[in-house]
């Protein structure tokens, strides 16, 4: 049996899917027979059978979204992510708190061992350190994202606000490891590290000196097509097993700052 064997008939949504790691996971999919239902702000009917607009940083679009999509959907792929140098309230919206609240409320339109997977990012390593404002950001909602923000030292400065974002993220996908063990839906993340995507100016921008940090040591920036798979596995039957795991998708970063870390 295949991967593509376990991934046909099933009908998976996709957020982000008009570009990027989303898009190329919407193509993957669609090629190995899935059904992909994609949401995005841009429009686009590549590689989906149906495609929803919507801005994932509103609440109440999100409950009309959750509202028109078919129950007993088998994947969801949160793919959707701003880069760091949009605002602070939208970066924490939109990859934080609009992504933990579709998921939510997705819960009920899952099929029985349904597969959840949020594409995080290397930039969320150092999660450990910063666990005193994850279980702060546990019960956040949209109206108190600001105020948040402002408490927490997590704003635009140095990207803090795309960092933080996926160090939560992270936190929440292992928190969840069991959540919802009783019907076989599980949830695990992928990290990606720096990816050839139409954002990557953005983190160049944002990190600067850090950037070329990174790329002095790594070999070649990711692609898209190096991530997608990935996030296909983790959607198919192969993987009932994989709960509240974070898979690095670096070319090997996340291994080299471990080894610094540690002096080996």
């Amino acid at each position: 049996m295949t991967v593509s064997d376990l991934l046909k008939d099933k009908t998976i949504v996709v957020t982000g899917s008009a570009s990027g790691i989303g898009y190329q996971t919407a193509r993957i999919l669609t090629e190995q027979g899935a059904t992909v239902l994609g949401v995005d702000m841009t429009k686009s009917f590549d590689h989906v059978e149906e495609f929803y607009r919507a801005d994932l940083s509103d609440k109440r679009t999100i409950e009309a979204l959750v509202d028109v999509l078919p129950d007993g959907v088998d994947g969801l792929a949160n793919v959707a992510g701003l880069p760091p140098t949009r605002p602070a309230d939208k970066v924490i919206a939109v990859n934080l708190v609009g992504l933990k609240y579709l998921t939510e409320c997705m819960i009920a339109k899952l099929a029985d061992n349904a597969s959840i997977v949020n594409v995080a990012s290397l930039a969320g390593i150092g999660w450990p350190q910063a666990v005193e404002a994850i279980k702060a950001s546990e019960a956040l909602d949209f109206d108190g994202i600001p105020a948040f923000i402002d408490q927490w030292s997590v704003g635009n400065e140095g990207g803090r606000s795309y960092f933080f974002s996926k160090e939560a993220l992270i936190a929440w996908t292992m928190k969840n490891r069991w959540t919802w063990r009783d019907r076989g839906i599980r949830i695990n993340a992928v990290s990606p590290g720096p990816v050839d995507t139409p954002i990557i100016g953005d983190f160049l921008e944002t990190l600067g000196a850090r950037a070329e940090e990174d790329a002095r040591v790594m070999d070649r920036l990711g692609t898209p097509e190096d991530i997608a798979p990935v996030v296909a596995f983790l959607l198919s039957d192969m993987t009932h097993w994989i709960r509240g795991v974070n898979i690095p998708v670096d070319g090997g970063m996340a291994s080299n700052i471990m080894c610094e870390m540690h002096g080996l």
